[in-house]
């Protein structure tokens, strides 16, 4: 079964999982996709600590650098929490910093929510909806920012994707680092692998033409 799969999305990852070690036993196995989604929540230690996080931004930093110095191609996505109780704009400030710092491919923005029954429903300095929301757009904006530049910086180059579905004309499919791509043909490219060259970025996914 495993010699029919042509690439393996690994999925999120607890971050602190990523050792040497780890990295040096993945990069063995030829048909993991180099994405790597690694839940942040926060880019402030002090928000971390409050959400009860087991590293810190630093360490956090080390296990990106850790993960592109393996792969040139390594795709980093994250999920992101903004107004914890107790985050101040300062704090936010940070985050926003932190992320601009590790520059993301796309970012999964939550704005926090009580759970009845939790730790942080009866922490002190509630943030408010408004402040949630305008923290989200910003970090919104960033992502997507962050997602633009890094699919133009394939346009002119040759890419290899699996074709998994038909839409339309086009035929989609991912990279082995998880970018969506399209092509439009008149054959079955269905769960192929393909060299395409890249023509420009269409929307948030790269349009392309075969080779």
């Amino acid at each position: 079964m495993l010699k029919e799969l042509k690439e393996l999305d690994f999925g999120s990852i607890e971050p602190l999982l990523i050792s040497e070690e780890f990295m040096d036993r993945f990069s063995k196995l030829e048909k993991m996709c180099h994405h790597f989604h690694l839940s942040l929540q926060s880019g402030c230690d002090k928000t971390l600590e409050r959400m009860n996080r087991r590293y810190t931004t630093k360490e956090f930093k080390e296990i990106v650098e850790r993960i592109r110095n393996t792969y040139d191609d390594a795709i980093l996505t994250t999920d992101i929490i903004v107004g914890f109780p107790g985050e101040t704009e300062e704090e936010f400030n940070e985050t926003y910093e932190f992320l601009k710092e590790i520059k993301f491919y796309k970012m999964h923005i939550f704005k926090f929510s009580v759970r009845k029954g939790t730790k942080a429903e009866k922490m002190e300095n509630q943030v408010s909806p408004e402040i949630k929301e305008k923290r989200s757009n910003l970090l919104l904006e960033l992502s997507d920012k962050n997602e633009i530049e890094y699919l133009e910086s394939y346009i002119g180059k040759e890419i290899e994707v699996l074709f998994e579905e038909k839409e339309g004309d086009f035929y989609k499919g991912h990279t082995s680092n998880y970018i969506m791509a399209k092509v439009k043909s008149d054959e079955d490219l269905e769960n192929k692998i393909l060299k395409v060259y890249v023509n420009k970025r269409d929307d948030f996914l790269l349009e392309c033409s075969k080779i």
